[in-house]
């Protein structure tokens, strides 16, 4: 089993610092989600992630940057992997880091090279959570300038948003192969907006927490929507985010139409939605919150439990069209592809 350590001991902060500096994997709280994290220049390192994950080594993953002393204290390590960064760039940046908002920015060719998946750009975070922030810090004393942390699962499958679903996820890995700080449950809960700034304008990759108008406010610019020639990115792929339950996504009326006809035949079949649903007692419903926020803060460990009772169908009511559920919306439309 994976070592599980208390983040608020700063000895075990030190000892993760240590691991990463010297190629091993971490497991990492960060806001959004729990990352699994190694030193993005180590190209052994970073290729244990993608072992350890099942993941695709032409799936680029998101490079975490220490925030630095002060305001835009981040430059440094930008800087480190990054050329050419664009000024509508630095205005997101000034923004909205540390925060849950990943940039996709011209890489530079010596550095990051597995991490980008073979790419000439590279995904950039400052993550704001407490812990991650340590870390990197202690990091960075150590020489790592930067940590490539996917979210801390099997690939495709549900995130994790606790350091119990991490050590779930890898419990065949020793302690020895990986150290998880244990940061308590994630406050936002779904992984970070991505915006593309490699190609001249800003592009949305990924929808999350952060809306296309904070981001159009924040750059003072329109920001298009995904186009062919986007670079590939993390969390993109048609299906992602799915438990082992199949997932389906119904507006409101035809959910409860579905249930009234199985009746007691929907025993197999779990609920979750905002609107008030009637069902036979042997079908498991869970209210959705109204707001956005909170359902992305239990979304991932909602359907984690919910995927753990063993059901076969997990029908889940379709979030509004409003921005704020664009995040929320698209986890569950890529966990039902």
């Amino acid at each position: 089993m994976p070592l599980v350590l208390d983040a608020n001991d700063p000895a075990a902060i030190e000892a993760a610092a240590g691991r990463l500096a010297t190629g091993s994997l971490v497991g990492m709280p960060t806001e959004t989600v729990y990352g699994l994290a190694a030193d993005a220049d180590n190209a052994s390192a970073v290729q244990r992630i993608f072992e350890a994950k099942g993941r695709p080594s032409d799936h680029p993953l998101i490079v975490h940057l220490a925030p630095g002393a002060g305001e835009g204290g981040w430059r440094a390590g930008v800087e480190h992997h990054a050329r050419d960064v664009p000024p509508f760039a630095l205005a997101l940046m000034k923004a909205f880091w540390p925060g849950p908002l990943t940039l996709i920015l011209p890489r530079r060719t010596e550095v990051a090279a597995v991490a980008a998946g073979g790419q000439d750009s590279v995904g950039l975070r400052c993550p704001a959570h407490p812990v991650a922030q340590a870390l990197l810090t202690a990091a960075l004393a150590h020489g790592v300038s930067g940590v490539a942390a996917p979210s801390a699962n099997r690939f495709g499958r549900v995130s994790p948003t606790t350091a119990q679903h991490v050590a779930e996820e890898f419990s065949a890995l020793s302690d020895g192969d990986l150290l998880i700080l244990d940061g308590g449950a994630c406050p936002v809960g779904i992984e970070s907006t991505i915006v593309d700034c490699s190609r001249g304008a800003p592009v949305l990759l990924r929808p999350g927490m952060v809306t296309l108008a904070q981001l159009e406010a924040a750059c003072g610019q329109p920001v298009r929507e995904r186009d062919e020639a986007a670079p590939r990115a993390s969390g993109t792929l048609a299906s992602h985010y799915a438990p082992r339950a199949k997932v389906r996504l119904m507006d409101a009326k035809p959910l409860q139409a579905a249930l009234d006809v199985l009746g007691a035949d929907a025993r197999h079949i779990a609920v979750y939605a905002r609107s008030p649903i009637k069902a036979h007692r042997n079908t498991a419903i869970r209210r959705m919150p109204g707001d956005a926020a909170a359902a992305a803060q239990e979304l991932f460990a909602l359907l984690r439990e919910i995927d753990a009772t063993g059901v076969r169908l997990i029908w889940v009511e379709t979030p509004p069209a409003s921005p704020e559920w664009d995040g929320v919306r698209d986890r569950l439309e890529r966990a039902a592809a």
